[in-house]
């Protein structure tokens, strides 16, 4: 047998299985072969020249220290033509996305991004936004966490970020809700490179005074980047509940957890700015501007090419209804795209003009959605699958909720970070042990009572659950009796 450049991995280990311990021996990434399923692909598709990309070692050392080794273990000369050639880019998808893990999987564990980088344009060359969308759910499927996923998001993206340049961003047509997300995006830029421009001329003093100059515009130019919170919100719930239709979930945890992130940072950077806490606030509104534009980065150039692709003009039309019940940041959409179809394409019980004999009387369906819409609460039913089915139609809630919720598992309508929390309660309540969860918080300088009722049938079986909120800030003022009206 000869050793060059082209023998494949796996008919190499077919004829000399010992080989295998001496290959992970000599690099990390071989370790992948150990796995039955990857050596069906990486070990099939793979050449001693792409392995040599893949353990970092070089050719010509490669093919001489395996000769070795077989002359060691067998006593057999091997031949080695040490001509390199060009490394070919591995073609196999199941090849490629075991190399894009493994590429992930040691950045985890440290290993230098120069040497991975080198990896990936030797045997990968490029990449599509599908393939990192892909990525990211195995890994998290696997087992990694989201939060390790978060961790290593902006550093994987930087590996692969030559290639996804040179792709061309997509476009839509105006009123599209990509073509109005991007529209919001260049509103972000402007905003950012304003702001970037003002902390630069302050460059980190810790004089008040010079800070109390710029205080004012700084105040401001922040709570106008605020307004991304409203891009944020329609992708957390239009656009990534039908993300998951397609069992596209991983991405739209981890940028749900990256929108958290940015929101914590624009709000440390508010109170920095009024309090004056110099020089901390300069690095909130750093964090703040880099991760907004790395945000930028990856919804243009990762997550729309690959919504693009997925979603059908409905499921888009799907995205755009109920996008105004969330609300737009700094402009509205344009016209064009669909532009006869409605804005509110979900039946209401009004519509129906039936009746319902309820256990202490009855009512049409007309004034049973509106007596939910006059309550002074936000109202959201789940039923015993974990999928809701109902938010009350407020004109001003509490939290925000669209039409993309419906029908979507609860799960999923949380950030990452509270879905422990949602899964707990969840269980109790299906096993009988508990049946209210209660919460309350400080918003907007409101007091917020927010409370959870496990829903039951006369035998006590488990139908769903009551999410019930309230604004309670005055009713906590409330003290001795009021008896008479007191109208004017």
């Amino acid at each position: 047998m000869e050793l060059s450049a082209k023998t494949k991995i796996d008919d190499l280990l077919e004829k000399y299985p010992f080989l295998l311990d001496y290959l992970t021996g000599r690099a990390q990434a071989f370790n992948l072969l150990k796995n039955p399923v990857m050596r069906k692909t990486v070990g099939r598709m793979a050449t001693l020249a792409q392995a040599s990309a893949l353990g970092a070692i070089p050719l010509e050392e490669l093919l001489v220290g395996i000769a070795a080794e077989i002359k060691a273990k067998t006593g057999a000369d091997v031949m080695v033509d040490k001509t390199a050639g060009a490394v070919e880019a591995l073609s196999d998808d199941k090849a490629r996305q075991a190399v894009l893990k493994g590429i992930i999987r040691d950045l985890h564990t440290g290993v230098d991004m120069v040497v991975l980088k080198k990896r990936f344009h030797e045997l990968i060359k490029d990449i599509d936004a599908s393939e990192i969308a892909h990525l990211e759910q195995q890994l998290m499927n696997e087992g990694m966490p989201e939060s390790e996923v978060r961790r290593l998001c902006d550093v994987h993206v930087e590996v692969f970020k030559e290639s996804l340049s040179q792709q061309e961003v997509p476009q839509a047509p105006p009123g599209h809700p990509m073509h109005t997300f991007m529209l919001e995006n260049r509103s972000a830029d402007g905003i950012v490179h304003e702001l970037g421009h003002v902390i630069a001329k302050l460059n980190d003093t810790a004089d008040q005074e010079i800070f109390k100059q710029y205080q004012e515009q700084l105040a401001q130019l922040v709570a106008r980047l605020s307004l991304i919170d409203l891009h944020y919100l329609r992708k957390e719930n239009q656009l990534f509940p039908i993300l998951e239709k397609h069992n596209i979930t991983g991405p739209s945890q981890v940028m749900w957890a990256l929108h958290d992130d940015i929101r914590t940072a624009l709000k440390s950077s508010r109170a920095g700015i009024r309090d004056a806490q110099i020089p901390d606030v300069y690095n909130s509104i750093r964090y703040a501007l880099k991760s907004i534009a790395d945000m930028i980065y990856k919804e243009e150039h990762i997550l729309f090419p690959m919504a693009k692709d997925l979603l059908t003009d409905d499921e888009w039309l799907a995205v755009r209804n109920g996008e105004a019940e969330v609300g737009y940041a700094w402009i509205l959409p344009e016209t064009g795209w669909m532009s006869g179809a409605s804005d509110n394409t979900h039946i209401t019980a009004a519509a129906s003009g039936q009746d319902l004999s309820l256990d202490t009387g009855h009512l049409s369906l007309e004034q049973l959605n509106l007596m939910l819409k006059h309550l002074p609460l936000d109202i959201s039913f789940v039923n015993e699958n974990d999928e809701v089915l109902y938010y009350s139609a407020l004109k001003e809630r509490l939290f925000p909720r669209s039409p993309g919720v419906i029908g979507r598992k609860v799960q999923n309508c949380h950030p990452p970070k509270s879905m422990n929390m949602v899964q707990k309660i969840l269980d109790e309540f299906k096993a009988g042990r508990r049946d209210t969860a209660d919460f309350w918080i400080q918003m907007k300088s409101r007091f917020i009572l927010i409370r959870y009722f496990a829903v039951r049938d006369a035998q006590g079986g488990y139908k769903g659950t009551l999410e019930v909120s309230q604004d309670v800030t005055d009713i906590k003022k409330l003290e001795g009796q009021k008896r008479l009206l007191d109208w004017d």
